[in-house]
């Protein structure tokens, strides 16, 4: 698969990636949902090395520019103290000219049942334990939204002709969730059970898995959904593979296919 078609199938399946929640049902944090739009995605350098969150913030950016009632005001306004970056605005735009600030969002959690947490959203972590979407919730309601009103962005927001309380402030936050491999009738209300994908399981328990084949997709791959055109491995040199990763404490999302052709998405976790 070339480049170009690479990200027009990255593009497609961030597309099916559920809003982790709707309206606003957490915290308050209001949604911004976007229509899903035919277009191919235009990617203007496809060798260009970016981090999987910055091609997400490329793909809203360039839904949003399908819509002909949104002009675009500003992407990835960085906002500096002095020579000190202390944040950066995601998306500005204008939707029938209501100016919107908006906060762009795609995160992988695992749903951990290894102990017992106060509040049903503290269950939610990454796949190495050093992330949590409470974590990234307080982040967003105490860090990125207020940044707006932070006094060194009037100076870059009157750049722009704009005023920082004219703005109505979303998020477009997606994930994709995973469950326990062995308790997957999990109550993950008030988020989004079209988020769920896959389950996870602990490496000691991996030779449960011994009768399929495997793929271990680059971190921009996550997104995607399983599919057939890759080069599949045999439980023994997956093993061999996925140790490395294990020894590191880093749990790899892998890509399962069994005797039927059937494919399904999980993480092997060293926790």
């Amino acid at each position: 698969m070339n480049k170009t078609s690479f990200f027009n199938s990255l593009f497609k399946d961030f597309q099916q990636t559920a809003l982790l929640w709707k309206k606003d049902d957490v915290l308050q944090l209001k949604q911004f949902c976007i229509n899903n739009v035919d277009s191919e995605f235009q990617v203007n350098n496809p060798h260009k090395k970016l981090r999987l969150g910055k091609w997400v913030e490329q793909f809203v950016s360039f839904q949003l520019k399908q819509i002909s009632s949104i002009k675009i005001l500003s992407e990835n306004l960085q906002i500096q103290d002095y020579k000190q970056t202390i944040g950066e605005l995601d998306l500005l735009f204008e939707e029938e000219k209501q100016p919107i600030h908006l906060e762009i969002i795609y995160k992988f959690y695992l749903y951990d049942n290894s102990k017992i947490y106060n509040n049903l959203l503290e269950y939610w972590i990454g796949p190495n334990r050093n992330d949590t979407l409470v974590y990234k919730l307080k982040k967003l309601k105490e860090k990125q939204l207020p940044l707006l009103y932070h006094n060194k962005t009037k100076k870059a927001l009157e750049n722009l002709n704009l005023r920082a309380e004219d703005f109505k402030q979303y998020v477009n936050f997606k994930a994709q969730l995973f469950l326990p491999y062995n308790n997957q009738n999990v109550d993950i209300d008030p988020l989004n059970t079209d988020c769920i994908q896959g389950w996870y399981l602990n490496f000691e328990k991996i030779s449960m898995l011994k009768n399929y084949l495997f793929y271990i997709p680059e971190k921009l791959e996550w997104i995607n959904s399983p599919h057939n055109a890759v080069d599949w491995l045999a439980f023994e040199n997956f093993i061999i593979e996925i140790e490395k990763s294990i020894a590191q404490k880093r749990s790899p999302l892998c890509w399962i296919k069994d005797n039927t052709n059937g494919f399904q998405k999980c993480f092997i976790t060293w926790w």
